[in-house]
């Protein structure tokens, strides 16, 4: 049995009534987005954070921007909050300025880089993906590919934008996994799917008796050992290259996890991968399962929402930000027991869930 006595993923609990501004601000989110975008790139937002307070002019002039191109960028990111107007200059708000002193706007950015360069064209074949049921945004990533992933080995530009989000995406949460993993007193640890073995770093760098093997495609592990090399843990982290799918995993592990794994196949395909997991784990081992989790009346959190809209369209033909009692149903029928929820608090919508082999 779930243990659901704390289900509260952020301090947002059930969607706000839609009103004309809300609902302008969706059917014109595609240009708040660019907005954004536009301010990253041209580096506004890094320019006006070292220079405290700038006027038009100058910003103009310091971006290389014509007027009518300068007024079009100070209009949308004054409208959306995020430049505030100051003595007839203009600053930034005060949330921006706030995440750059703490470093997480290099995280904030590395999103954006993530949803300019990679799933913006995508998502327009949204529509497309509900109707067949398929990843038909695929299509607007070049190469031959069968998943994004294989797709992006093949744009090392790409590759590389892709690789600095995820582990900033991890980054923003991965202290939550850190906190509650590490006391589970895992000796050896299988990362399923590890990617640049981002949280295998941070698991390792918080237990120095554990060990680490990431499973990742053979594309992307030279990248993942590259990480580990330069984080100075190569004798405690180990990578395989390989398809999940494609063959048993190895024994030997007491705990195997899947971070940010579950939420791009479908559920009947994390139910074998959680089958496959269950063969490999000893009598009481345990596996967790980490990435972003809806709520189970299905109408949010938004962050949740929103971010399907890309598992939809692009990885593979499959996955969706799935609630947390689809995957605890996953996790049963695989053969799982003791399965407990721990909720994430903060803007991201992540979560853990720990299960038992009995």
């Amino acid at each position: 049995m779930a243990d659901h006595t704390n289900q509260t993923q952020l301090a947002e609990t059930e969607p706000t009534p839609l009103d004309m501004p809300s609902l302008a601000r969706v059917l014109f989110g595609h240009a708040a987005f660019q907005y954004l975008h536009a301010a990253c790139e041209l580096g506004l937002v890094r320019m006006l954070a070292e220079h405290g307070e700038l006027d038009k002019h100058e910003i103009a002039k310091r971006l290389g921007l014509q007027e009518r191109a300068n007024d079009i960028l100070l209009l949308g990111c004054t409208s959306l909050g995020l430049l505030v107007r100051a003595d007839g200059g203009y600053r930034l708000a005060d949330l921006l300025t706030t995440l750059i002193g703490s470093g997480e706007w290099d995280r904030i950015e590395a999103t954006v880089a993530f949803e300019g360069h990679i799933v913006y064209e995508g998502q327009t074949d949204f529509t497309e993906s509900l109707r067949t049921n398929s990843n038909a945004g695929l299509r607007r990533i070049r190469g031959s590919g069968h998943n994004l992933y294989q797709r992006l080995s093949e744009n090392p530009s790409l590759e590389q934008v892709f690789y600095t989000y995820m582990k900033s995406w991890s980054e923003l949460a991965n202290g939550h996994l850190v906190e509650h993993v590490t006391p589970l007193g895992s000796g050896r640890l299988l990362d399923c799917g590890g990617g640049n073995a981002v949280n295998a770093i941070a698991l390792a760098g918080a237990d120095p008796d554990l060990r680490v093997t990431v499973i990742e495609i053979p594309q992307s592990k030279e990248i993942a050992e590259r990480e580990i090399r330069e984080a100075g843990l190569a004798d405690r982290i180990s990578v395989i290259g390989g398809d999940m799918y494609s063959e048993e995993f190895p024994e030997g592990y007491d705990t195997i996890l899947f971070a940010h794994q579950l939420v791009i196949w479908t559920l009947e395909e994390n139910t074998e991968l959680l089958r496959k997991a269950y063969r490999a784990l000893p009598s009481g081992g345990r596996v967790v399962v980490f990435n972003s989790m809806s709520n189970d009346e299905g109408d949010g959190p938004v962050v949740a929402a929103l971010d399907s809209v890309y598992f939809a369209a692009l990885p593979e033909e499959g996955g969706m930000i799935y609630s947390w009692r689809q995957h605890e149903e996953c996790l049963g029928a695989a053969g799982f027991t003791d399965v407990r929820r721990i909720p994430c608090h903060g803007w991201t919508p992540h979560g853990i869930i720990v299960a038992s082999k009995p």
